[in-house]
C-alpha cells in the first residue's frame, strides 16, 4: 500500500495505486473464490449458460460531452465489461446519486439518453435505487451500475492464457474519449470537433469469439492502453512491446496531447477493445475487426515476449522507451 493514509485521486486511475488498494484492502477483507480482482466481470456458479456479473461507477465531469453523457456512458461502460468477457449483456441495475438542486430537465435528458443506450444494447434496467445528497456534497450526479450477462461455458478468456509470442491488437484510435471530455471542460481555452468513442463493443468482441487463439480482451478505460499492457506484463511475468508507428491516434488527439502534456497511451477509451491473440490468429482477428464499421481502424500494435515484466515502446525514430505504470491521475473524473 502507499505510505499515505489518505485516499488520493490516483487511487482511482487504474494504475499501481489502484491495484494495490484493491488487492491489499478490498480483497483482504472481501476475498473469496469468486472475487477475481483482475477481471472486469466474474462468472457465477450457474447452470449452462453461465451468468456473468460486473459492477461499475460513473463520475464523469462534465456530465454531458461531445458524443455522450453520463447516462449513455454508464450503459456502455457496463455492457462493455461484460462483452470483453464474451458475455451477452441482459440486465442492468442502476443506482442514482443526485445532488440537491440538480436541474430536473437536465436529469430527464440524461435518463432518456441512458434508456436509449440500454435499448440499443439490448439490455433492460430491472432494479435500481435513488439517493439525494445535500447541496455541496456531490458532483451533481453520480451513477452506479451492476450488469448481468449470459455466456456459454466453453467461452473463457483469462490473463493466464497469454503466452510469449502472442500479438496485441486494438480495435480503433486511442484517446478520443479522454480528450473529448477534457475539451468539454473548457479549462484550457481549447475547442474542437472531436467526439468521445463511447459505444458498445459487443460486435467487436463477438467477431473474435470463434478464433481458437483468442486469449484475452479488455476495454482500455481508466489508464488506457498502457495500463492494460502493464496488467498483462505483471500478471504473466512477461515483456510487452508496443510499436509506436502502429498505434492509431487521431491527429486532433495527438495535437491536444502535445499542447497539454498528455500521453494518448494513458488516456481512457470507452468504445475500444484491446485483444491478445495467438500469432497464427492475429491476421484473422485484424481482418474480422476491419470488416466492421467500428473496427475499420483496428491495428496489430504489439507482442508479448519472454523477459522481466515491463512495457517497452518501440518509437518511430527507432529507439525504445519504457512506459511507466500510471501513478498520478492526469485526468480525474473522465468516466
Amino acid at each position: 500500500m502507499s505510505a499515505s493514509r489518505q485516499v488520493l485521486l490516483a487511487h482511482g486511475n487504474g494504475g499501481r495505486l489502484m491495484r494495490e488498494l484493491i488487492d491489499e484492502l478490498f480483497a483482504r477483507h472481501l476475498g473469496n473464490p469468486q472475487l477475481d480482482t483482475h477481471a472486469d466481470a466474474v462468472t457465477l456458479a450457474w447452470p449452462n449458460p453461465e451468468l456473468v456479473v460486473t459492477t461499475d461507477g460513473f463520475t464523469v465531469q462534465p456530465l454531458e460531452f461531445p458524443g455522450g453523457d453520463i447516462g449513455s456512458l454508464a450503459v456502455h461502460g457496463t455492457v462493455n465489461d461484460l462483452a470483453v468477457a464474451l458475455a451477452t449483456p441482459v440486465y442492468l441495475a442502476l443506482n442514482v446519486f443526485i445532488e440537491e438542486g440538480f436541474d430536473l430537465d437536465r436529469l430527464d435528458r440524461i435518463v432518456a439518453s441512458l434508456a436509449r443506450a440500454a435499448r440499443e444494447c439490448g439490455v433492460r434496467v430491472v432494479a435500481g435505487d435513488t439517493k439525494v445528497v445535500p447541496r455541496g456534497q456531490g458532483g451533481g450526479l453520480y451513477l452506479a451500475t451492476t450488469g448481468i450477462g449470459r455466456r456459454a461455458r466453453a467461452l473463457h478468456l483469462r490473463l493466464d492464457r497469454i503466452a510469449p509470442g502472442d500479438r496485441i491488437l486494438v480495435s480503433g484510435p486511442l484517446g478520443d474519449h479522454g480528450i473529448a471530455v477534457l475539451l468539454a471542460r473548457e479549462e484550457f481555452g481549447l475547442s474542437g470537433e472531436l467526439v468521445s468513442d463511447a459505444a458498445p463493443v459487443l460486435g467487436l468482441t463477438q467477431a473474435l469469439a470463434p478464433l481458437p487463439g483468442l486469449r484475452f480482451m479488455r476495454d482500455p478505460t481508466r489508464g488506457g492502453l498502457a495500463t492494460v499492457a502493464h496488467e498483462i506484463a505483471h500478471a504473466r511475468g512477461v515483456e510487452v512491446r508496443l510499436r509506436e508507428s502502429s498505434i492509431p491516434v487521431r491527429p486532433a488527439v495527438r495535437g491536444a496531447c502535445e499542447m497539454l502534456g498528455y500521453d494518448p497511451l494513458y488516456l481512457a477509451c470507452e468504445g475500444r477493445v484491446v485483444a491478445v491473440v495467438a500469432p497464427q490468429d492475429a491476421d484473422a482477428a485484424l481482418a474480422a475487426w476491419r470488416a466492421l464499421p467500428e473496427g475499420r481502424e483496428a491495428a496489430i500494435l504489439g507482442r508479448v515476449l519472454e523477459g522481466r515484466p515491463r512495457v517497452v515502446l518501440e518509437t518511430e525514430l527507432g529507439g525504445e522507451r519504457l512506459l511507466d505504470e500510471l501513478e498520478d491521475d492526469p485526468l480525474p473524473r473522465i468516466c
